[in-house]
């Protein structure tokens, strides 16, 4: 075996052991939220004004005109910024963004975050491990993400190389599935 096969599957054998222990350690009852229980019998929209800590999220998905969407039929699978996530934006950036005349571009940025299907941490895990180590996935606004592995947490690197872990996975909704994340990912500049 070369040294380059034995690293990819020493790779996919880090991945499936850090996504077990990461699926498995969300895996038994839905999170809470932003100080909030998440009902499985509850859309994703449904659940996030319940969140204290995606109160921006929210706001900015009103703004979009997104509501509607993220409340229907799905499977949506939705990476979900908190309030901190946002406030780490360039100052003024959010303010600029929820303003009618950037819905365009809010819309652009929300559905950076939206994938069609219900990816759960444990499928994304798989698929992680598949591709030796990274996997990219394009989300309904077009952006690309890659998923990786580092320090036994997920890892999400939008285009412009800003980087989100996954700070509370699989949180099951109606809809679909929502993983909480720590950065906001913006479409390609």
């Amino acid at each position: 075996m070369t040294f380059t096969k034995k690293m990819m599957t020493a790779t996919a054998a880090l991945a499936l052991t850090a996504g077990a222990a990461f699926a498995d350690a969300h895996a038994m009852k839905n999170p809470m939220v932003g100080g909030a229980e998440m009902s499985t019998e509850m859309n994703i929209v449904e659940n996030a004004v319940n969140s204290a800590d995606h109160t921006t999220l929210v706001a900015a998905v009103q703004a979009a005109g997104l509501a509607e969407t993220l409340s229907g039929e799905g499977p949506f699978t939705v990476f979900a910024p908190t309030n901190e996530a946002f406030d780490r934006l360039e100052p003024g950036a959010v303010e600029m963004l929820l303003k009618p005349e950037n819905k365009e571009e809010l819309t652009k940025v929300l559905t950076c975050h939206v994938v069609a299907g219900e990816v759960t941490s444990e499928a994304l895990l798989a698929m992680i491990a598949a591709d030796g180590g990274s996997h990219e996935f394009t989300t309904l606004g077009g952006c690309v993400i890659t998923a990786s592995i580092e320090e036994d947490m997920m890892k999400l690197l939008d285009e412009n190389n800003n980087a989100a872990f996954v700070e509370i996975a699989d949180v099951k909704q109606s809809n679909g599935v929502i993983h909480q994340t720590g950065g906001v990912f913006l479409p390609k500049q």
